[in-house]
């Protein structure tokens, strides 16, 4: 079950870093646009990491579900935890939208709305590793 576990913690680590970098590439694209500078290299980045860290989202959560469903964990602390990891889920698909928006060519959104977008990440994954960690709840 050890390796299980590694497992699911390289997933989350390497989606985690996509979903905060994921963010970053969305003000510079939205600001690379608004200046009037070639944004096409930034497109394809976006939507690779996308791409990439979507498939590392699901090694976490396949290892996460096999930790769960062999382990038999269980608690209120992990109800919640789910919870917020079923809205960070949301909250990267949201951002998976925007980058194929803007893959598109539409710009919908200005730099600043996306500085406060990048906020969501951090304010999601602090009660999930303190619900995981600490187990309250």
């Amino acid at each position: 079950m050890l390796w299980v576990k590694t497992l699911h913690l390289l997933g989350v680590m390497g989606w985690m870093a996509g979903i905060f970098y994921l963010p970053r590439l969305l003000v510079n694209l939205a600001e690379a646009h608004a200046a009037g500078e070639p944004v096409a290299r930034l497109q394809g980045m976006a939507v690779r990491l996308f791409r990439f860290c979507l498939g590392l989202g699901v090694v976490a959560l396949a290892a996460g579900l096999w930790l769960w469903l062999v382990d038999g964990v269980g608690g209120a602390w992990l109800h919640w935890k789910l919870a917020f990891v079923a809205a960070l889920i949301v909250y990267y698909l949201y951002c998976g939208w925007h980058v194929f928006e803007m893959a598109a060519g539409r710009f919908p959104r200005s730099g600043v709305f996306y500085r406060v977008l990048n906020e969501g990440a951090l304010v999601l994954i602090v009660p999930i590793l303190i619900f995981a960690v600490v187990k309250i709840g």
